[in-house]
């Protein structure tokens, strides 16, 4: 009866990776390794709120948006809020170039099988998540936000 048992709670892990992590879920990051060539710890994404946004560089609602989180990041500098973008694109050096040539200096890395194991598939771009300080998903949301709606996450900026 336990391995049915083992085998059943695998499938249900499994299945839970491919879904979407919604509001209320709780995770914990992998390390990760940034365009820039940083290696982020899962301790250091760890224990702090933090803002990860999905985005690509063909994505127009992404380029409307990444310069209100890297308004939001010049805001919150010196705070316990961190950002971290994701880009989809293919090509590393593509994504890297289109983060210098626009001044963005948020930290971004590629997706990986790690972070969609944790994040489960996308529902649109950009996709932006809140995860506060205990990994808890406390915002989500799906397409452009608007000027003053990420204004607004700077109240995860202090506990």
């Amino acid at each position: 009866m336990l391995p049915r048992a083992l085998l059943a709670a695998s499938l249900v892990l499994a299945a839970a990776g491919a879904a979407a992590l919604e509001v209320g879920d709780t995770v914990r990051l992998p390390e990760v390794r940034t365009l820039d060539g940083r290696t982020l710890s899962a301790a250091a994404l760890a224990g702090k709120p933090l803002v990860v946004e999905y985005w690509a560089t063909w994505c127009p609602f992404c380029a409307m948006q990444n310069p209100r989180l890297q308004k939001l990041y010049e805001r919150t500098r010196g705070t316990p809020l961190q950002v971290l973008a994701i880009s989809i694109d293919k090509d590393p050096r593509e994504a890297a170039d289109y983060m210098k040539k626009r001044g963005y200096t948020f930290a971004a890395t590629m997706d990986s099988p790690a972070l969609q194991a944790v994040f489960g598939k996308r529902k649109g771009l950009p996709e932006l998540y809140v995860i506060d300080a205990r990994g808890r998903v406390v915002q989500k949301e799906v397409g452009e936000m608007l000027e003053e709606d990420v204004a607004g996450l700077e109240r995860y900026a202090t506990p």
